[in-house]
């Protein structure tokens, strides 16, 4: 069995979230707010947590690096935000950043979210 320190790449990760199906991707409303597309729930900073950040980098193209947040709602409900990272930004939502900044972050082990 694959360890979880072993998942190096995003196409790892993204692959080991849908298998516990956790890949819910959560994006910014028009209200300036983070929604869950397919569950069509709408959030306020206070009521997510960053329970764990990965960043990956390109070999050789600035423009490849990006970071991925899971976020747990308050019903313990996973999902997940993706971007590119610093200056490559993918996000260009009004207040993507300050939202993401509000977010309390609780960072978790792996073992704990993919077990």
């Amino acid at each position: 069995m694959e360890k979880p320190g072993e998942m190096t790449t995003l196409s790892r990760v993204m692959q080991k979230l849908h298998e516990k199906g956790l890949d819910h991707e959560l994006k910014m409303s028009d209200h300036g707010r983070m929604q869950n597309i397919e569950k069509q729930k709408i959030y306020n900073p206070e009521e997510l947590k960053i329970i764990k950040t990965y960043r990956f980098e390109g070999e050789s193209d600035p423009a490849d690096m990006s970071v991925l947040y899971l976020i747990e709602d308050q019903e313990g409900e996973i999902g997940y935000v993706l971007d590119a990272y610093g200056a490559y930004s993918t996000h260009e939502e009004s207040g993507f950043d300050e939202f993401l900044q509000k977010i309390p972050v609780e960072d978790r082990e792996d073992q704990l979210i993919f077990a």
